[in-house]
């Protein structure tokens, strides 16, 4: 056995969640990874909301996602899923930080950041995930990473399972993840 590293892992949660049909959200589409990922889970009866802000962000994702006719790439920022999304979804990604091989002026912030977990959440079916892979070795980092670890840890254990993923003896402020489990209602 080996231990899997972040991405790797949160991939293989996404497998065990996100069933075909499912709607989903990849509320940070970057260079389009996670949303291939996706629209290949929920298949063409599924639904996948991509969302980034940077133009950039957006032709990057339609290159990699042009076969798949189920995925909405949406230029906006996550802050404004609710204006996108308003049925429910088995699963929500996020990828905090900048866009790779972009302009890394261009950062995720704490507080849309927060707005748009809230809500995945409300949306997020039981058994439902909300993943965040947190990226927090750059100017602004830090601050994103500690308002979001902040809101988690608050989050009521009777509605939510928090897991926190990540190696913690690698230099430079390795990526780890934060994965967020909606719990069934008991009756």
């Amino acid at each position: 056995m080996s231990l899997q590293r972040v991405l790797p892992f949160t991939k293989s949660l996404l497998e065990q969640t996100v069933n075909a049909g499912d709607q989903v959200i990849d509320a940070t589409a970057g260079n389009g990874h996670d949303t291939l990922f996706l629209a290949q889970l929920t298949g063409p009866n599924g639904k996948v909301y991509a969302f980034d802000i940077q133009q950039e962000a957006i032709q990057a994702t339609r290159n990699r996602v042009e076969e798949f006719q189920h995925v909405e790439l949406i230029h906006d920022g996550h802050e404004n899923i609710n204006a996108y999304v308003n049925s429910p979804i088995s699963a929500a990604v996020f990828n905090l930080g900048y866009l790779p091989k972009g302009d890394h002026s261009i950062i995720t912030k704490y507080k849309s950041t927060l707005t748009a977990m809230e809500q995945c959440l409300a949306l997020l079916k039981p058994n439902g995930l909300l993943l965040v892979v947190i990226y927090s070795g750059h100017e602004g980092g830090s601050e994103e990473r500690d308002a979001v670890m902040d809101y988690v840890r608050n989050l009521p254990q009777t509605a939510y399972d928090v897991l926190q993923y990540g190696f913690i003896n690698q230099q430079h402020s390795p990526p780890f993840l934060v994965a967020i489990e909606k719990k069934r209602k008991k009756n």
